[in-house]
């Protein structure tokens, strides 16, 4: 479904209400909505981005982290800390990609109670081709000016910090 363009900003009209109602933290609003919206429009673009190779950006990022890794396996409790979602979603993830031949699930060495995900060649293939069609739409960005993507990043810390990210 391709997404027809709004024939107003949605985000300066739910300001517009929300002053003409009196609702208080209007600016609190105003930018936690922009967040939201582009947060939907980077996952469309990022999805459409990895369709090709079968993939979206929550196994993606999964598999993303296990290459990164220098053994190339973590234990799945930590992929869920790093990737910050509940283990059920990580096991779907896992399962969805140890199905695909991605990721296998092994044995911790010292420790009989973890289990471990680990990247397959096949996996790691992948990733490297998955992140480089990311780079080319510039991770759903394209458009906006390296001076932009800074002034958001640099904004966004302290909420990530103050809410206990890093």
């Amino acid at each position: 479904m391709v997404a027809v363009p709004l024939p107003f900003d949605p985000v300066a009209e739910a300001r517009r209400n929300w002053e003409t109602h009196g609702w208080g933290s209007v600016d609190a609003m105003a930018t936690a909505t922009s967040i939201t919206r582009a947060h939907q429009i980077l996952l469309k673009r990022i999805d459409a981005a990895l369709e090709p190779y079968g993939l979206v950006f929550s196994r993606f990022e999964a598999l993303a982290l296990l290459s990164f890794t220098r053994t190339g396996a973590m234990p799945l409790a930590r992929i869920g800390e790093r990737l910050q979602v509940h283990p059920t979603s990580v096991t779907n993830t896992i399962d969805r990609l140890e199905a695909e031949g991605l990721v296998a699930r092994t044995p911790h060495p010292t420790d009989r109670r973890t289990t471990l995900a680990e990247i397959t060649p096949a996996g790691r293939d992948l990733a490297v081709e998955a992140a480089a069609a990311l780079a080319d739409v510039k991770f759903g960005l394209d458009g906006m000016p390296i001076r932009d993507l800074t002034a958001v990043t640099d904004s966004l810390q302290s909420l990530r910090a103050a809410a206990g990210d890093f």
